[in-house]
């Protein structure tokens, strides 16, 4: 990560704000209140501080350079690239660049958020919002944005029409130079019009779902092809990528959704895909660790593993991040710290959750059950440089990749602050092709990791009970 913002920005690079409409006041509460629990106070500071640039009601900031920006927050640029990823990943900014003579300049775009309505009805971010902040203060937050509705039955709507009010200008009463009317009337190049915007929900691409595979899957006497309008195609998108549901199984759920009428009824998809989750999961409700693999990106989606690495694959490719740090501890729920790190790579580097996993495997395997956060970052970054999108990739860039990744300072310091609490060997999982170190006298017997993803987390949970006991 330290790397790609160099790339991608220097303090010297210039910048200007711009609205994409008027953002008001009332914006401000809405912004603090939903989405400040998702996106954190300096992503937060972020937006205001790009926001406090424009004079009231103007779209157009003035031209500063990031060292401004950096002075101004007293942040680092890596800090202030992290947190744009943040607004952009949310829906808050779009990013314009343009090379010029050597040196470059952004447009930040500032979006204004989507209205309460739209915010509890997204589908997506709601959901997050009440995992991050519970039960009691979702509502209570909710009612803050809500009024009791009055019935109106009983009143007749007497409001006059325009016509009715005013008359239209007669052909004696018209200006007699009607071609500098006519030019009066028409819209000035190169000026825009300070309006208000309307404001969109974060972007979800497309392959997120293998929608081939779903209508693969599809009869007209199922579902008409015709119900799977533009609206109900993004519904299942969201839905997809949020539960984390393949297309056979959504098949099913949008089954259930259907109405009298054969439309799908957005509503009860959502209320069906909940359920769904539920079912299989708890009753919790997903974070954004809690995300797994697209189906559209599984390399093990139709067929059995034939191998050890082939079994490692397809666990990977259908277990949550979350579910992955909770089999490493025995069951035990992982502290909130190691949640929101996950949840910051995922977001900053736009990993997916499949990838995310091998990241994890790979780091808890390497550092003796500990994520360090600074090692973790470090490999994201490269990651995604890389553009890795499935397991397989992931697990063959590791390869490549491991004796760089052990050279590395924070490699190093990882390993350092481990060995620190107690000498324990280094476990490296085989399809890295290394060998274990040697262990302890009282593991002399195990010289070798297995690449069964059952095998290791056995091995590790008996590492972990000896930790606890060398500690007690």
């Amino acid at each position: 990560m330290n790397q790609q913002h160099w790339k991608e920005m220097i303090p010297v690079d210039r910048y200007v704000v711009r609205a994409s409409g008027v953002i008001h006041e009332y914006d401000r509460n809405v912004l603090t209140t939903l989405y400040q629990p998702l996106i954190g106070s300096l992503c937060f500071s972020l937006y205001m501080t790009l926001w406090s640039e424009l004079e009231k009601d103007r779209l157009w900031g003035q031209e500063s350079t990031h060292h401004h920006l950096m002075v101004l927050m007293q942040l680092n640029l890596r800090q202030i690239h992290q947190e744009r990823l943040k607004l952009e990943g949310i829906g808050l900014l779009r990013t314009y660049v343009k090379e010029e003579n050597e040196s470059r300049i952004f447009i930040y775009e500032l979006q204004p958020p989507l209205s309460p309505y739209r915010f509890f009805n997204d589908g997506v971010l709601n959901v997050y919002l009440y995992n991050r902040v519970g039960k009691n203060l979702f509502h209570k937050i909710k009612r803050s944005f809500s009024d009791e509705i009055r019935p109106q039955g009983e009143f007749s709507d007497v409001t006059r029409s325009f016509n009715e009010v005013f008359q239209s200008l007669h052909e004696h009463e018209l200006s007699p130079n009607f071609d500098q009317t006519n030019q009066d009337l028409l819209a000035d190049e190169g000026l825009e019009y300070v309006d208000h915007t309307t404001s969109k929900a974060p972007t979800i691409q497309d392959d997120v779902f293998n929608f081939d595979l779903f209508y693969a899957g599809l009869t007209d006497t199922m579902i008409p092809k015709r119900a799977i309008t533009t609206k109900v195609k993004e519904a299942i998108k969201k839905l997809a990528f949020l539960y984390g549901i393949d297309a056979l199984q959504m098949k099913n759920i949008v089954i259930g959704a259907l109405n009298e009428n054969d439309q799908v009824d957005i509503e009860q998809l959502r209320k069906s895909a909940r359920d769904y989750y539920q079912f299989s999961n708890g009753d919790t409700l997903p974070s954004l660790g809690d995300t797994i693999q697209p189906p559209a990106l599984r390399t093990m989606e139709e067929k059995e593993p034939t191998s050890q690495e082939e079994q490692l694959i397809k666990q990977l490719e259908t277990t949550s991040p979350r579910q992955l740090l909770v089999d490493f501890s025995g069951g035990a729920e992982p502290a909130k710290t190691e949640l929101q790190m996950i949840e910051d790579v995922m977001f900053k580097q736009k990993l997916p959750a499949g990838v995310v996993n091998v990241l994890i495997y790979y780091v808890m395997l390497r550092t003796d059950m500990k994520l360090s956060k600074a090692y973790m970052e470090k490999i994201a970054s490269h990651w995604a440089r890389k553009n890795l999108k499935t397991v397989r990739e992931a697990m063959e860039l590791a390869k490549q990749e491991h004796k760089q990744y052990q050279n590395w300072p924070e490699a190093k310091q990882a390993k350092s602050t481990s060995s620190r609490r107690v000498v324990r060997k280094e476990m490296v999982p085989k399809w890295l092709n290394e060998q274990k170190e040697e262990q302890p006298q009282q593991n002399n017997d195990e010289t070798t990791a297995s690449s069964s993803f059952e095998e290791e987390k056995r091995k590790l949970e008996e590492e972990l009970k000896q930790y606890r006991k060398d500690k007690s």
